[in-house]
């Protein structure tokens, strides 16, 4: 428990983002000395700053001192017969993560991150959260982890549930600096770290439209379904639709790249927005619907390919609006791919966190998902798709999997052939491997069975995503 009298001690270095178990020690650091400073530092730690939330912070004894290591963070269950099971759910998580990188965590923080309703105080918050504060203290105890300090951050202010209770911590809490105040605001701008608002605002960025211009998008992706559809599941117009595909992002691409900069985010997607008919955005969706379109379009993850790449697959998922939702899956996926193969591991967790939640079967999403939690470099899959890349443009394409031979494009194989275990996607084989197995995936159950094949629904109706990959729902 921490004395509030005394300094923490917590030794933080800060080197150019939020830390992971595996960082080094960098030659500018702070120290953090008060539960002030600890509630500060949790925007640098995270990269955002977090609403409604959970947030487990790891601390491992480097002489004596602890160090910020690895943070997991949940939102906070609406329902107090959950806490439990989501204190346990966290801790474990962040424990087990931190020793598959060989340093078991000493100690934790916890943070209660949670803003007031209508008639409610930041007192009352804090009252009411602390059941969940001992849940968690309880579970990580239980670990041999104990939580060291626990705040709550509301309306403002600050109250640590590790007080005891000798007026160093004022009942109605300690009021928050100004942001970008503090010793460790300072330090973070040195190292060049940013705060990028909250995960509400992240998210809106690749939430379907809510404006007038969904319902057009809606029309314009009705009647793309019904002239594309039925080309995409024909194994002659495949191909050719899969060049459109490609070569109408390529201009989207160019047409983003050549537009003035835009510092406000939410400014510049509406600029963007601009830039993207509804009739070609629907084209792009439906495309990339099927997978070997969709590695093709993976490829454009570096360099000065990949800024363009990511506002268009931000775009895309904006406009997968009504019953087109499913359909966000790929561009969504797109998204946190390119974010991660540049180093913004929090948009990637995110997008992918989305692009499961409109299609919970979506393997490259899964597996993307699956690496990128688990701190995995993503350089072993931009070689594979380099390597595609480059096959593709001397004539061939490694991994370009079509169906199988016997094998009906819409209904699957015929009656007269052997059904086989049907491939992944050369994107998903890739993004599989894992150090130390035989084969992609080999340590992971093998795929369900292949997802249905695109089929269009009668005039006025949204033609249902169906990736013709082998993305089984198991």
């Amino acid at each position: 428990m921490t004395n509030h009298s005394e300094t923490t001690g917590s030794h933080v270095p800060f080197h150019g983002g939020p830390m992971g178990d595996g960082d080094t020690v960098a030659p500018h650091h702070v120290t953090l000395r008060t539960p002030a400073e600890l509630a500060d530092a949790i925007p640098y730690l995270l990269g955002y700053r977090p609403e409604d939330s959970i947030v487990l912070v790891a601390l491992h004894d480097r002489g004596g001192r602890g160090r910020f290591g690895g943070r997991a963070r949940l939102g906070i269950p609406p329902n107090p017969d959950d806490w439990r099971a989501a204190a346990r759910q966290l801790a474990q998580g962040l424990v087990r993560g931190s020793e598959r990188r060989g340093t078991r965590p000493a100690q934790m923080v916890a943070y209660l991150c949670q803003e007031p309703g209508d008639g409610e105080t930041g007192r009352e918050i804090m009252e009411r959260l602390r059941p969940l504060a001992q849940r968690l203290r309880e579970e990580c105890g239980d670990l041999d982890v104990p939580v060291i300090e626990a705040l709550c951050i509301s309306d403002g202010r600050f109250w640590s549930y590790c007080c005891g209770g000798k007026g160093c911590c004022p009942p109605e809490g300690a009021p928050m600096g100004l942001p970008g105040t503090s010793v460790v605001a300072a330090a973070a701008t040195y190292a060049g770290i940013q705060v990028r608002g909250t995960l509400c605002e992240l998210r809106a960025r690749l939430l379907p439209l809510e404006t007038g211009a969904a319902l057009e998008q809606e029309v314009a992706l009705d009647t793309a379904s019904m002239a594309l559809v039925p080309r995409i599941v024909e194994d002659d117009n495949r191909a050719v639709v899969a060049d459109e595909t490609i070569e109408l992002a390529e201009l989207i691409m160019r047409r983003l790249a050549a537009a003035p900069p835009v510092a406000d985010a939410p400014e510049a997607d509406r600029r963007d927005d601009r830039l993207l008919s509804a009739d070609e955005a629907a084209a792009l969706i439906l495309g990339l619907q099927d997978r070997t379109t969709r590695d093709r379009a993976a490829q454009w993850m570096e360099g000065d390919e990949a800024a363009p790449a990511l506002r268009l697959w931000r775009a895309l998922a904006r406009r997968c609006v009504g019953p087109y939702g499913e359909h966000a899956a790929a561009p969504l996926t797109l998204a946190g791919w390119v974010a991660w193969s540049v180093g913004d591991e929090l948009e990637a967790r995110e997008a992918l966190a989305m692009a499961l939640g409109a299609d919970p079967g979506y393997l490259f999403a899964r597996l993307l998902h699956q690496a990128c939690n688990e701190g995995l470099d993503p350089e072993s899959v931009r070689s594979f798709l380099r390597t595609e890349r480059q096959g593709r443009a001397e004539g061939s394409a490694p991994g370009d999997d079509g169906p199988e031979d016997g094998e009906d494009p819409q209904s699957g194989p015929r009656p007269d052939h052997r059904r086989r275990r049907p491939r992944p996607a050369s994107s998903e084989r890739a993004a599989a491997q894992r150090p130390g197995t035989d084969r992609p995936g080999s340590d992971r159950p093998a795929p369900g069975r292949p997802a249905a094949r695109p089929r269009t629904r009668p005039l006025g109706k949204a033609a249902r995503r169906r990736d013709n990959c082998p993305e089984g729902r198991g």
